[in-house]
């Protein structure tokens, strides 16, 4: 179905999600004559950093993502974000529907390290459609929706940080492989340190003490 249009008209934080999730406003308009009763849609989410610039800090965050701030010329390539699926109601002439695309906070995937370096600002994001429409006066026909069909939002960085700090308020994660994971866990037992936090603490005052020696 190619006369099939789509626009984003907001971004939030979902406060009642099971966890961090952000929920983008999509509007979708098909000719007026025409009924959808339904489409299965598939939407990909891509952060193009190109499209904003950086401050000195962020800069430096950023460096293990694209490189020294010279390069960046040729290494600002997108960043693939997330795909998720929606099933629109029927609807005729226009209609507007709610994505809801959860986001996690591990520090290994690219899209997570890009929006913690941010220290405000916006989000340039591109969202690409594709699926089916199943359209047509009586009965239904069945087409793809074209490949070509996207949508621009720029998403405030504070609505990120919103859906984050609601399950996970001044925290961030880290991933370790479970033999790392093995040597931390007897390192603060014979220690019998009180937390995570106090056993990383201890770790990085030996290594400061450490580096001052040298």
């Amino acid at each position: 179905m190619s006369a099939l249009g789509f626009s984003c008209t907001g971004v939030r934080s979902d406060p009642y999600a099971a966890a961090p999730t952000l929920v983008f406003r999509l509007r979708i308009t098909a000719p007026a004559d025409v009924r959808v009763h339904a489409l299965a849609l598939q939407c990909q989410l891509r952060i193009e950093p190109g499209r904003r610039s950086y401050a000195t800090g962020e800069g430096g965050r950023l460096s293990d993502l694209f490189g020294e701030r010279e390069r960046w010329s040729s290494t600002l390539n997108p960043i693939q974000f997330a795909t998720v699926p929606l099933l629109v109601p029927g609807f005729t002439g226009e209609t507007e529907a709610d994505l809801a695309v959860p986001c996690g906070y591990d520090l290994e995937v690219a899209s997570a390290r890009y929006f913690r370096a941010l220290d405000g600002g916006e989000v340039p994001l591109l969202l690409l459609f594709s699926g089916t429409a199943f359209a047509g006066p009586g009965g239904f026909q069945v087409t793809p929706v074209p490949w070509d069909r996207e949508a621009r939002v720029r998403m405030p960085v504070r609505v990120w940080r919103e859906a984050i700090d609601q399950h996970f308020p001044g925290c961030g994660w880290l991933r370790l492989p479970e033999d790392v994971m093995d040597d931390l866990l007897a390192y603060r037992s014979r220690r019998a340190l009180p937390s995570w936090e106090a056993t990383v603490r201890q770790l990085l005052a030996a290594a400061t003490v450490g580096e001052g020696a040298r």
